[in-house]
């Protein structure tokens, strides 16, 4: 008890914020790696830490060279192995996704019916979609990559974008606010290496976006007909269009899921 109340005496308001601060950003990037290949790339460097400690107790003189040389880039080395990730917390950092979340309940900014009548369509008649919903991290290099349209949200042309006659069909819409910024969008495909192998280009892709972006991606698959919703790198399952539309309403307006719905949990 000494020991901590001397320690304790030692310590000022500032020491406090400064290890509060740190162990947040401690927490934040083991919220942000969790789940995902970075997980085994932070347990391969905390042992190669272990055994550069060892080298410098025995004494281990080559050992010891190479992983001084290897800890003086270490900077480095973490911006290239993790860039990713980096990039998804500096957008949400920029947006104040997490710090103001609670605080921060929009409108749907689109006719949510009109997603969810298209949906159900496609469902029913096996036709595959990839629909991107954006929220506070932009998407215009996405959009940017398909064909501007820029017209407003209509289950008759959701559904037209997607028949295989139709040239657009092949790719991703994007929509932004209460209008259809684009189709036939490139997405980036998932790197995750632990993703369920019957998963297609398209699911791969929804995953993709949803890992570098805070968007809500509506899959709907050309095989199955089922229905996913993908936030922050996990699919939820949607049995039917009432379950998309609780979801959806859930994520833009913050109204309460149904018992027996999975809970989303942003990460």
């Amino acid at each position: 008890m000494n020991f901590f109340g001397i320690l304790l005496k030692q310590l000022s308001v500032k020491d406090f914020v400064d290890m509060g601060i740190v162990a947040l950003m401690i927490y934040q990037v083991l919220k942000i790696v969790h789940g995902t290949r970075a997980v085994q790339i932070l347990i391969g460097m905390v042992f190669l830490s272990g055994i550069y400690a060892l080298g410098i107790n025995y004494n281990l003189y080559t050992l010891n060279w190479i992983l001084d040389h290897f800890f003086d880039y270490f900077f480095i080395i973490f911006i290239i192995l993790f860039q990713d990730q980096l990039r998804a917390a500096l957008a949400n950092v920029g947006t104040g996704r997490k710090m103001f979340q609670f605080f921060d309940r929009s409108p749907v900014g689109f006719d949510v019916e009109e997603v969810v009548r298209a949906t159900a369509v496609m469902s029913k008649e096996r036709i595959g979609g990839l629909i991107v919903l954006e929220r506070k991290n932009g998407l215009q290099n996405y959009i940017e990559t398909g064909t501007f349209l820029d017209c407003e949200v209509h289950s008759d042309l959701l559904y037209s974008i997607f028949t295989t006659s139709s040239p657009l069909h092949d790719g991703a819409i994007i929509i932004r606010d209460d209008r259809v910024a684009a189709a036939a969008c490139f997405l980036p495909l998932s790197k995750n290496v632990d993703i369920d192998r019957h998963y297609g280009t398209r699911h791969r892709a929804a995953l993709g976006i949803s890992e570098v972006s805070d968007a809500v991606v509506i899959t709907v698959s050309e095989e199955t007909g089922k229905i996913n919703i993908c936030l922050d790198g996990v699919f939820y399952a949607c049995a039917d269009e009432n379950v998309l539309r609780q979801y959806v309403n859930h994520l833009w307006s913050g109204e309460k899921l149904k018992d027996g719905l999975a809970k989303i949990e942003a990460r």
